[in-house]
Formats: C-alpha cells, sequence, structure tokens
C-alpha cells in the first residue's frame, strides 16, 4: 500500500486546535497543489459529532474561499478531529492560520440557513447541526489557533 501522510503524523504529540501543512503535491505541469489539516479537536480525545462536522463542511467550504484564494476542497477528517484543505499553490501557515480564524469567526456568527442543504444539493441534506457547528468554532477560536509542525512518528 501507498504511504499515507497521516499514517506518519505522531497525534500523541500534536496540540490542537491547529494549522498544519500537511504536504504539497506538484502536478505534471508543474503547478503546486497543498494539503493542510485544519485540526480542530485534539486526537484521540474526542470526536465531532457527524452532523455538526457535515455542517462545519459546509460552512467553512464556503467561508474559508471568502478568506483564500484558490481553494480547491474542504473535506472532513475520517476521525472526525478537523479538515483538511487543499490549495493550488503554496500559500503560508500564518496567512492559512488567518483565513481560518475568520472562517471560524464567520461559522460561529452564521445565523442564516445552512448552504447546501436540500435533496438536490447535499447528498446527506437531513443530517446537520448548526448550533453544536458554531460550538465546535466559538471553542477552537477560544483556545487559540496557532501552526503546527509536523511531528513524524520514530519507528
Amino acid at each position: 500500500m501507498a504511504n499515507v501522510e497521516s499514517f506518519d503524523l505522531d497525534h500523541t504529540k500534536v496540540r490542537a486546535p491547529y494549522v498544519r501543512l500537511a504536504g504539497v503535491k506538484t502536478t505534471p505541469r508543474g503547478d503546486s497543489i497543498s494539503k493542510y489539516d485544519l485540526r480542530l479537536l485534539q486526537p484521540n480525545q474526542g470526536a465531532i459529532d457527524p452532523a455538526a462536522i457535515h455542517t462545519l463542511e459546509h460552512l467553512l467550504a464556503g467561508y474559508l474561499r471568502d478568506h483564500l484564494q484558490d481553494v480547491v476542497d474542504v473535506s472532513p477528517m475520517g476521525c472526525r478531529t478537523g479538515m483538511y484543505m487543499a490549495v493550488i499553490g503554496t500559500p503560508d501557515e500564518e496567512g492559512v492560520l488567518k483565513a481560518f480564524e475568520a472562517a471560524l469567526q464567520d461559522t460561529a456568527a452564521h445565523d442564516r440557513p445552512i448552504p447546501g442543504v436540500s435533496e438536490l444539493e447535499c447528498g446527506n441534506f437531513r443530517d446537520h447541526d448548526l448550533h453544536a457547528a458554531r460550538q465546535h468554532a466559538r471553542e477552537a477560536l477560544a483556545q487559540g489557533l496557532k501552526v503546527q509542525q509536523t511531528v513524524l512518528l520514530q519507528r
């Protein structure tokens, strides 16, 4: 099996909430695509409820694009402790941190219908929790976001 970057991360050494550059790929044409780990909860200390992380996905997908150019995708982690974000280019981590912070502030203040929540727009449109999503955003902001360096497992 191919190596998976996140399986080399020592999840006991990182401290959420944080932004971490998880990797950069170069396309055959020479373009860079960067993947960021946008962690809200400490790994193995809890998980975001599926309905809440689904709502966070919908909100952060839009709000991160409002604050950062060339966002390709924002997707929840399978462990439900945060999101992965793919971006064209290599924005610096401090810039990504500021964009993530602003997007979380927007999420915490969101008081309108959740975007993309209809049977036509979403594959599981009934499974959302705006209140819990807003609470997770507020908690991450209250703890203070930081840039986290990658800490590799010692094998």
